[in-house]
C-alpha cells in the first residue's frame, strides 16, 4: 500500500418519463409515508465525509467492493448507497453514482444480510413491514444484486397472503467526483439531475452519467432525483426493477479477465482442507477482476495493484503477481513484461534502463524505498522463470533485450560496490534489495547464457562478490546466533531490527532442471533466519509480521512495522519450504489459511499482526486494498507451492518437490498450466506427489 498517495490512473474503458397509470385490480392499497419534497443531503454535506487530514483514507475494511476494472462498486453492508464515504459506482476512477436509496411504502427496508456473490457482484437482502396493522413478521423481502459494471437489480418478493400494491421509490444522486477527491472528503455537492428517457441524467465539466430504469418508472421528479413505481404483488409474487448506470454514450464494461480472453487458467483445488477450494477460486476471480488492458496495446493484459485505492498499473506489484501466478500460465507475465518494457527509461543517465516506480513507505525506521528498483530487478527474474514455465520462444526473444537493459542497469548501479544502494546519494543498502539483485543477477546470467548473449560471466562475478561480503557485513551477531541486518547505511553502520524482509533472502529463484539458485546466506545463517521467521516474535499465528513484536517501533497495524503482509508471508513459506524448514513453513501456511477463512477467502494486501488467540480472528487494516493483486496472487502461490512444481519446459521436464509434511493433508490441483497445456497434480497425506495430467512430451524430472 502506498500512503498517502491516492489513485489517479485507472484502466480506460469506454456508458422525460411518461407517467403510466398502474393496472387496476383487487389490491390492498398501501400508501407511503409523506414523500420528502426536498433533496436529501449529499455526501459532501454528511458529517462522515468531512475533509480529512492529508494522507488519511476513509476506512474500507467493512465495505463490499465489487470489481470488474475499470469499474467498481463500493457499498456498506446496509445495501443502501447514501453517498457517504466511498459509497458508489465508479468507472475509470470517477464516481458515476453516489446515492441510490430505496424506499418501499415510504419506509426504508431493514437490512438483514449482505454478501459477495463473486468478485464483481454482491447481494443485499432487506425486509419491509408495509403496513402497521400486522404482526412483527415482515411480509416483503427486498433483494438487491449490485454489479461492478454499473447494473443493479432490485426485486421485491411478497410473502403476504393478500395482493399488495406497493409504492417503490429510488432516490438517486451523484457528484461525478474523482476517486481521489472522494477519498480526501473533497467530492463537492451533488449535481442537479434532469429527467432523461427512462431515468435520470447528470452533467458537469468532469463528465456525464445516465441512469436508465427497466421497466420505466411511473413517475420521475428531477428536483429530488426520484424515480417511482407502483408495484403490484400477488400472494407469493415478485417484481423487479433494473437500473443501468453508464457514462453518457458508454456501454457496459467489458472486463479484461472474463471469458476466453482471460490470461489466467481456471485452476481448481480439492482436498482434506475445505479452505483450499474456496481460496483458489476467490484468488483467481479477484485477479481476473483486477486485470486491465494496455490502452495502446489491447492484447497486453496486466493486473492492477488493488481496489479501491490503486486501480492502475503499479510495476513492482504487477510483476510480483505475475510471478506468483505462473502456475496459471505465462500470458499474464507476457502482457505485464511487454507493458513495462515500453515504460522503461531510455534517456541517458544513471537511471537508463530502469523501470520507473513510485516511492513506497518503508516504516518508521527506514526512508521510503523506490519500487522502480524492485521492478527493474523483478523484470529479468519473471522473464527467466516464465521461460522455464513454458513462455513461447518468440515472446522470449522479443522481451530479452529489455531484460538485458535491466541487468546492465544493475551492473552500472553497483559499479565497484558489492551492494546495490537506493538510487540517491547516501541511500541505504536494504536487505531485501540485495536479495532481489542477487537473484536477478543469477537468473539473468542463466537466461543470457541459454540464449547465446554476453554478460552472464560479469553478473555471476558480481553476485559472488556480493555473497561473500553480505555474509560478513550484513550479519549481526547476537546471543541467539545472529540475524541479517535490515539495512546497511552508507557509513557502514547496520540497522539490526527484526524484519519480515528477511524472508526475501530465502527466495532465490528457479534455474534449470528444477534446481534453485544459490542464496546470499550460508547454511548456518539460513537456519537462523528460519528460526527467526518461525518464532513468535515474527509469526503472529495469522502470518508473518513486517516487524518483530519486540521491536520498539512495532505497530500491529503498521504497513512495514508489524502488520502481516500476505505476499511477504507467501514468500517466507516458499523460501522456508525450499530450504527444508517445513515446520516453520507449515505453521505460516496454516496461519494464512485460517486468516483467509476469516476474510471470506478474499485476502487483503495486509492485516494487523496481533497475536492469534483461540477463538479469535485477524484484525483488518482499515485502509488495506481488498481485493489486492499481491494478496490474491499469494493465495495461488501458497497452494501450488505445497506440490513443489518446478518446471523446465526448455529441457522438457517438470520436477516435483512437495512438502513432505503434507500440512494440508491430501491436495489435488487441476487445470494449472505448464508448457501452455493443462497440468494436474495430487499430493497425498504422506507428502507424495503424482502428476495426473501434463503436456505431451513433458517428462518427470528427478
Amino acid at each position: 500500500m502506498h500512503v498517502p498517495a491516492l489513485p489517479s490512473v485507472f484502466g480506460r474503458s469506454g456508458t422525460s418519463v411518461k407517467p403510466r397509470k398502474p393496472d387496476s385490480g383487487q389490491l390492498d392499497s398501501i400508501r407511503p409515508s409523506p414523500t420528502p419534497g426536498t433533496r436529501r443531503p449529499s455526501a459532501s454535506q454528511a458529517p462522515a465525509s468531512a475533509a480529512r487530514r492529508p494522507g488519511a483514507l476513509p476506512p474500507v475494511h467493512a465495505s463490499l467492493v465489487c470489481v470488474a476494472l475499470p469499474a467498481l462498486a463500493v457499498s456498506t453492508d446496509q445495501g443502501q448507497l447514501n453517498g457517504h464515504g466511498l459509497e458508489g459506482f465508479y468507472r475509470a476512477g470517477r464516481r458515476m453514482l453516489s446515492r441510490c436509496q430505496v424506499r418501499v411504502a415510504g419506509r426504508e427496508p431493514v437490512a438483514i444480510q449482505a454478501r459477495m456473490l463473486s468478485a464483481d457482484s454482491a447481494r443485499f437482502v432487506a425486509t419491509v413491514l408495509p403496513s402497521t396493522d400486522g404482526g412483527p413478521d415482515p411480509d416483503v423481502v427486498v433483494e438487491r444484486t449490485r454489479h461492478a459494471d454499473g447494473t443493479e437489480r432490485i426485486t421485491l418478493r411478497s410473502a403476504a397472503s393478500r395482493p399488495l400494491r406497493l409504492p417503490v421509490e429510488v432516490s438517486l444522486g451523484t457528484d461525478l467526483a474523482e476517486l481521489g477527491a472522494v477519498a480526501a472528503g473533497r467530492a463537492g455537492p451533488e449535481l442537479p439531475a434532469s429527467v432523461h428517457d427512462a431515468g435520470m441524467r447528470w452533467s458537469s465539466e468532469a463528465g456525464h452519467c445516465v441512469v436508465t430504469a427497466v421497466p420505466a418508472p411511473t413517475d420521475a421528479l428531477a428536483s429530488a432525483g426520484l424515480l417511482r413505481w407502483e408495484m403490484q404483488l400477488p400472494p407469493g409474487g415478485s417484481q423487479s426493477v433494473e437500473l443501468r448506470i453508464r457514462p453518457r454514450g458508454g456501454g457496459p464494461v467489458r472486463p479484461a479477465g472474463h471469458g476466453a480472453s482471460s490470461p489466467l487458467a481456471s485452476a481448481r483445488a480439492v482436498g482434506d482442507e475445505p479452505t483450499v477450494r474456496h481460496l483458489l477460486d476467490t484468488s483467481v476471480a479477484d485477479l481476473r477482476a483486477l486485470l486491465l488492458r494496455d490502452p495502446a496495446h489491447p492484447a497486453d493484459v496486466y493486473v492492477a495493484a488493488g481496489a479501491p485505492w490503486r486501480c492502475g498499473l503499479a510495476p513492482a506489484e504487477a510483476l510480483t503477481a505475475a510471478r506468483m501466478t505462473l502456475p496459471l500460465g505465462t500470458r499474464l507475465a507476457v502482457g505485464t513484461l511487454r507493458a513495462l518494457a515500453r515504460a522503461r527509461l531510455e534517456k541517458a543517465g544513471p537511471r537508463t534502463g530502469m523501470i520507473p516506480g513510485p516511492l513506497r513507505n518503508a516504516g518508521p525506521l527506514l526512508p521510503p524505498g523506490c519500487t522502480g528498483v524492485e521492478a527493474t530487478l523483478l523484470f529479468p527474474v519473471l522473464l527467466a522463470e516464465a521461460w522455464r514455465w513454458g513462455m513461447p520462444e518468440a515472446e522470449m526473444a522479443e522481451l530479452l533485450p529489455s531484460a538485458e537493459r535491466c541487468l546492465r542497469w544493475l551492473l552500472d548501479a553497483v559499479g565497484d560496490s558489492p551492494y546495490l544502494q537506493d538510487p540517491h546519494p547516501g541511500g541505504p543498502a536494504r536487505c531485501e534489495t540485495q536479495a532481489h539483485a542477487h537473484r536477478a543477477a543469477l537468473l539473468g546470467a542463466d537466461l543470457l547464457d541459454a540464449h547465446g548473449r554476453q554478460g552472464g560471466t560479469e553478473l555471476r562475478r558480481w553476485a559472488e562478490r556480493l555473497r561473500g561480503r553480505f555474509r560478513e557485513e550484513f550479519w549481526v551477531a547476537d546471543r541467539a546466533g545472529g540475524r541479517p541486518a535490515a539495512a546497511r547505511l552508507a557509513d557502514g553502520r547496520t540497522l539490526s531490527f527484526r524484519t519480515g524482509s528477511a524472508a526475501h533472502l530465502l527466495d532465490t529463484g528457479l534455474l534449470g532442471g528444477g534446481a534453485l539458485a544459490p542464496g546470499l546466506l550460508d547454511k548456518v545463517q539460513t537456519e537462523q533466519v528460519a528460526r527467526l521467521l518461525g518464532s513468535p516474535v515474527m509469526d503472529s499465528g495469522w502470518g508473518l509480521r513486517g516487524l518483530g513484536a519486540k521491536e520498539a517501533a512495532y505497530n500491529p497495524f503498521g504497513h512495514r512495522s508489524g502488520a502481516v503482509r500476505v505476499h511477504e508471508t507467501a514468500v517466507a513459506v516458499a523460501g522456508l519450504a525450499a530450504a527444508g524448514y517445513e515446520k516453520e513453513a507449515g505453521a505460516l501456511l496454516r496461519g494464512v489459511l485460517a486468516a483467509a477463512d476469516a476474510f471470506g477467502h478474499r485476502l487483503p494486501e495486509m492485516y494487523a499482526g496481533e497475536q492469534r488467540t483461540e477463538g479469535g480472528a485477524p484484525l483488518p487494516h482499515p485502509a488495506a486494498c481488498r481485493p489486492a493483486a499481491v494478496g490474491a496472487a499469494a493465495g495461488v502461490q501458497l497452494l501450488t507451492l505445497v506440490a513443489g512444481i518446478r518446471p523446465d519446459v526448455p529441457a522438457g521436464t517438470v520436477t516435483l518437490r512437495p512438502l513432505r509434511s503434507a500440512p494440508l493433508g491430501e491436495l489435488g490441483l487441476t487445470a494449472l498450466r505448464v508448457a501452455g497445456e493443462p497440468f494436474s497434480v495430487r499430493v497425498s497425506r504422506l507428502g507424495l506427489a503424482m502428476v495426473e495430467e501434463a503436456a505431451d512430451g513433458l517428462q518427470l524430472g528427478v
